[in-house]
């Protein structure tokens, strides 16, 4: 008991950093528009993060406490060793002001402790959606966040202004709404499916069973603490180092990103909140002005992604035969 115990406290640890590490995902343009304070942004994005288990099904935690390694493996030793790789992953980009994708960071640790275990407890058809994921939802985030702003340029051509800038300050507050909801569907979901998998493994959960309401409630209370503590340095990056945004331009940057959100909820794909927004920030701005994207700044979050599952697999195998050696 003492163990189950350890494992949910650490679980729930790594859902707090998530959301602390992931805040800037719900608060970089609204804060970078000026729409709202920092503080008022992440207490109105944490409230929108833990009432998203009303909204939508769960799906993701499904996915992520039986689709991604072979509940039948996974014992102690595997869960530490990925929520461990995952929260250090976090950690490190934190540090570096770098959104990196805390969902992958969660897969990465899944797939280096799982492999260690026995390389055949990885489930490949999972892991392939994740990975299919990496580059679906930043391109489609692009795309939705750029056909919005489109649109919104076309329907307002011929309105003020000063018109424009007083309706989407009030909309923004619609769309970053809508994103928190589907940032902490997609998030708090991951951690419900860890907790999940080490019941299953502990046998007090059967391989078809519900996710228990505590374990909803935890995590999306978890998730919501860790927005309210806001991650600041990831803040600038996202919100003003990428580029420059107006409230017309937030708005079409959110709601295309929460339109992505919400296809991947719904089918149950963890997909990150991070390469989301990123790509509907960089759709706006490529269609507004292309050289008004901070290409380089950029580029050095697209390295951040592509090393973020190999990265955390790695600090998970070595946690995992850290704690083997120790007789865990």
């Amino acid at each position: 008991m003492v163990t189950v115990v350890a494992i949910v406290v650490i679980a729930l640890a790594f859902d707090y950093i998530n959301g602390f590490h992931d805040a800037a995902n719900s608060i970089a343009t609204v804060v970078s528009t000026r729409v709202l304070t920092p503080r008022v942004a992440v207490a109105w994005a944490a409230f929108f993060n833990f009432i998203a288990f009303i909204v939508f099904p769960l799906h993701v935690a499904h996915t992520i406490g039986k689709g991604i390694i072979d509940p039948k493996i996974v014992d102690d030793a595997v869960l530490f060793g990925a929520l461990g790789g995952a929260i250090a992953w976090n950690l490190i980009t934190w540090f570096y002001g770098l959104p990196s994708s805390s969902s992958h960071a969660l897969v990465g640790g899944l797939i280096g402790a799982g492999f260690c275990k026995g390389g055949s407890a990885v489930i490949e058809s999972g892991v392939a959606k994740t990975a299919l994921f990496i580059v679906i939802s930043p391109v489609l985030g692009m795309i939705l966040g750029g056909g919005m702003m489109v649109l919104v340029a076309w329907l307002f051509r011929r309105t003020q202004p000063g018109k424009v800038d007083r309706w989407f300050r009030r909309l923004q507050l619609v769309s970053s709404a809508l994103f928190s909801l589907g940032h902490g569907a997609n998030d708090a979901q991951k951690t419900m499916g860890i907790i999940m998998a080490m019941l299953i493994a502990k046998g007090h959960l059967g391989p078809k069973s519900d996710v228990p309401i505590w374990v909803i409630l935890s995590c999306q209370l978890a998730m919501g603490l860790g927005t309210l503590s806001g991650g600041w340095r990831i803040v600038k990056t996202m919100g003003m180092r990428l580029t420059k945004l107006k409230p017309f331009g937030g708005f079409s940057a959110e709601t295309g990103a929460a339109a992505m959100l919400f296809i991947a909820s719904g089918l149950g794909v963890p997909v990150s909140t991070t390469h989301t927004i990123t790509g509907g920030i960089v759709g706006v701005g490529y269609v507004t002005r292309p050289s008004g994207v901070r290409w380089r700044v950029a580029f050095r979050i697209v390295w951040a992604w592509l090393f973020t599952i190999q990265a955390a697999a790695l600090i998970a195998a070595g946690i995992y035969k850290g704690l083997r050696a120790l007789g865990l």
